[in-house]
């Protein structure tokens, strides 16, 4: 199993735009996806072990006060940037 890639560009896309970061609830609006789906997501695309492999170290959640957010890493910004590039947008 591994994480859904058009979900995968989609968020990482989003975070891309948000470099603080962004509240998990947002971000399941913003995608239209629910809660456990995200999580899942954020599962494989951060560096967690899952299934015996290490994830890629994309994203983090990261708490402020009551909110989580999901943070996009050094390491998932070059990966946006590069499927942004892959995909023909400017």
């Amino acid at each position: 199993m591994s994480a859904d890639p058009l979900l995968t560009a989609r968020l990482l896309h989003l975070l891309a735009e948000a470099p603080e970061g962004m509240a998990l609830a947002r971000v399941c609006k913003r995608l239209d996806v629910r809660m456990s789906v995200l999580l899942r997501t954020l599962a494989w695309l951060g560096d967690a072990e899952l299934a015996g492999q290490a994830g890629p170290g994309w994203v983090r959640v990261e708490r402020a006060g009551e909110r989580e957010l999901a943070v996009l890493t050094a390491a998932g910004r070059a990966a946006a940037q590069t499927l942004h590039a892959e995909v023909g947008h400017d």
